[in-house]
C-alpha cells in the first residue's frame, strides 16, 4: 500500500542486524547498504529506508508488514527477537482486531513497534 517509509536510527548495524533477520521469513531481503542508510524489501525494490540519526529518534513509528501465513509470523517474531528486537506482542491472533487478524509485534532496536500480520 505505500511507495516506501523512512526510519530514523541511532545505530545503522543493530538496525540492519534486526530488520534482516525480522524480515526474511517475510521475503524481504537488504538491497542496499551504505554509511548513508540501507533500504529493504522485495529483492531489487527498497521500500523501508533506515537512516543514520544523532539526535532523538523521536517517539517511535508503527509499521506492520504483510507476512504469507501464520509460520512467517512466527519466524519474524523469533528471528526478530534473537537479533535485538525486544517482545511486544507474541504470534497469535488478535480477535479484537477482526476474527482472522493473526499478528507478531517486536519493538525494534530503536524504539519502533514493528508487526508482521496476515489477515
Amino acid at each position: 500500500m505505500y511507495d516506501h517509509i523512512g526510519l530514523k536510527v541511532k545505530n545503522l548495524d543493530a538496525s540492519v542486524r534486526f530488520y534482516t533477520a525480522a524480515l526474511a521469513p517475510l521475503g524481504y531481503v537488504l538491497c542496499s547498504h551504505d554509511e548513508s542508510g540501507a533500504g529493504f524489501g522485495p529483492k531489487g525494490e527498497p521500500a523501508l529506508w533506515l537512516y543514520p540519526h544523532k539526535g532523538d529518534a523521536g517517539a517511535g513509528a508503527h509499521i506492520a508488514f504483510r507476512a504469507p501465513d501464520h509460520a512467517a509470523i512466527r519466524t519474524f517474531h523469533s528471528a526478530g527477537a534473537t537479533a535485538g528486537g525486544r517482545d511486544n506482542g507474541a504470534a497469535g491472533p488478535r480477535a479484537d482486531y477482526s476474527p482472522t487478524y493473526f499478528a507478531a509485534f517486536l519493538i525494534d532496536p530503536d524504539g519502533n513497534n514493528v508487526e508482521a500480520v496476515c489477515a
